[in-house]
This record gives structure tokens, sequence and C-alpha cells, in this order.
């Protein structure tokens, strides 16, 4: 079973609601640049790739219907704005929206409104496809990595937060490495904390490794010390190697 958090057809955009997982499976139509940013308000749609993906669809929706009129340039000025301001501290969001504002201006000097909006939906739309195999090239180059150093057949991952295809627009960025380890062979648990106080832990990163039939156990947040001292002693064959999680940014020590 492969999850989708985002499902997108030319001019049609659905969204898994993931505030009602695991108990329910429900698709919610997004018609709207304002209901792509209630959903990312409310949190129906969370990780800060699927943020910015379904924020940008929701916008190649209205621009199919024809939005904009004869200014399509402000029309998508005022919908990143918007939708930016939905969940600030999403980075990708930002980043799309500057990348995808930069587009549209350079296009609207050498074409018509109509000519504009398909490129601009061709941009968007593109996003999808670019974000699964970015993901996929994480999953890959993290599990080479994690393996280089590790002598045993298999490893044990601990991993916080929720950041696989729920999160993305499919595979996962750090949760894809713990993909790619069950897909090579390698992986002989991964360890899931529950994440308080939302519980992206409990209730979806647990949900995929269920669905996909990824070998997990769900851990309290208070354990995570616990657990990997009790691995390390009780087994070294079992040694928690790695602790993978996303970041909404990164910061150097110096």
């Amino acid at each position: 079973m492969t999850l989708e958090s985002i499902r997108y057809r030319a001019g049609s955009l659905q969204i898994l609601n993931q505030l009602l997982l695991p108990h329910q499976t429900t698709y919610e139509e997004i018609r709207s640049v304002q209901d792509a940013y209630e959903a990312i308000k409310s949190m129906k749609v969370r990780g800060a790739p699927a943020i910015a993906i379904v924020g940008c669809l929701s916008l190649a929706v209205e621009l199919r219907a024809g939005a904009g009129g004869d200014d399509p340039v402000t029309f998508i000025r005022e919908s990143l704005c918007h939708l930016t301001s939905a969940r600030p501290t999403a980075v990708n969001m930002g980043r799309a929206a500057r990348e995808l504002m930069e587009f549209a201006e350079n296009e609207s000097m050498e074409k018509n409104s109509e000519q504009l909006r398909e490129s601009v939906i061709s941009w968007i739309e593109d996003m999808l496809e670019r974000d699964v195999n970015d993901n996929k090239k994480i999953g890959n180059y993290g599990a080479q990595h994690i393996l280089s150093g590790v002598p045993r057949d298999s490893v044990t991952i601990l991993t916080h937060c929720n950041t696989g295809s729920l999160a993305t627009a499919g595979y996962g960025t750090a949760l894809g490495v713990v993909r790619s380890l069950h897909t090579l062979g390698r992986l002989k648990r991964v360890y899931c904390t529950e994440t308080r106080p939302y519980n992206q832990g409990s209730r979806l990163t647990a949900y995929e490794a269920v669905a996909e039939g990824i070998p997990a156990t769900l851990i309290t947040d208070s354990m995570a010390a616990l657990t990997m001292r009790e691995m390390n002693i009780t087994d070294r064959k079992y040694l928690i190697v790695s602790a993978y999680l996303g970041s909404e940014c990164a910061v150097p020590f110096k």
C-alpha cells in the first residue's frame, strides 16, 4: 500500500485530511487558494514539502479556471503571500513562493496572460515529480551513508515526528531513508516517538509503517534515551546506529 497525502489531476486537487488519521482515511477537495490556506492553517495537511506543493497546486487550480484575468501576475503575488502566511515556519512554502514569483515575472515580459497562466501551471505541476525524485535521492544517499559506517547486516533507526509520504509528495525525507533501508533488506526496526503534543509520530509515522509493512515500534517521547541505552546493552546486533528526523531549518554551530 502506497500512501498519498496529495492527489492531483489537471484542475483537480485533493488532500488527505491528516487530522482524522489513523482512524479515518478521508480525502477533501481543494478548489481554491483559500481552501488550501485553511487546510494548511488547520494542519489538515502538514510537513513543509507537502504544504508548499498543496499551496502552489491550489494556485494552479484557480489559474486553470482563468483566475487573474488580464493581470495574473498580481493574482499570483497576492495568492502566494496569503499562502505563505498560513504557516510561516514551513520554509518550503516561502522558498517556492519566491521561486515561482520570479519565474512568473520573467515569463510576463514575453507572454500574454493566457500563455503566462499555462507556463506557471506547468512549473507548479512539475513540483510533484521533482519532490518525489528528490526524496528518493535523499533516501538512497542517506541509507548508503548509514550502511557505509555500520559493520552489521541490519540497522535500527530512531525517528521523531513524521517525515514520510504524508509530509511530502511521496516517499519522504528522513523517513525516506528508513524506507530505502527497508527496501534494501537492511532495516532491523525503526523506533517512532509519539511526538507530543500533536502526536505526528503515533498518528502518522506508525500509520505509515504499518501500511507499508515496515517493522516499527512506537515509544513515548521520554523513552528515547532509555531505548537507546537498553538496545546498546542487551544486544550489540540491534544497536541504534542513527536518529533521523526533519527540521524546519538548520543552523550551524560556531
